[in-house]
């Protein structure tokens, strides 16, 4: 099953990101921001950003978050042959973020 990592900064300069499958519907959605007062290059902490694909059928396809910092629903559009493949042995194949768990 082939696996993909999409991310996009949210307006509150949160990072959201996501992993789709080969559909490309959501299987994890999460956000990050370095604690204030920290660099960007310590660790974030990751939260927990309910997102979902539209029209992902489409070469050109939607992904809503809700993100978790600001509350804004942020909506941005993905290019289906520009996204990234997490391999089976990348670290972050198996990323999403404590205390969730992966859409069936």
């Amino acid at each position: 099953m082939s696996r993909f990592l999409i991310s996009t900064p949210c307006e509150c300069q949160a990072s959201l990101s996501a992993t789709l499958d080969e559909h490309r519907q959501v299987t994890a959605g999460w956000a990050t921001r370095a604690p204030r007062g920290r660099s960007a290059a310590d660790e974030a902490e990751k939260e927990l950003a309910p997102a979902h694909s539209i029209n992902a059928h489409l070469d050109r396809f939607d992904v809503a978050w809700l993100c978790p910092h600001c509350g804004r629903n942020t909506l941005r559009t993905f290019y289906a042959g520009a996204m990234r493949r997490l391999s089976d042995t990348s670290p972050a194949a198996g990323l999403a973020p404590s205390g969730t768990t992966l859409a069936q």
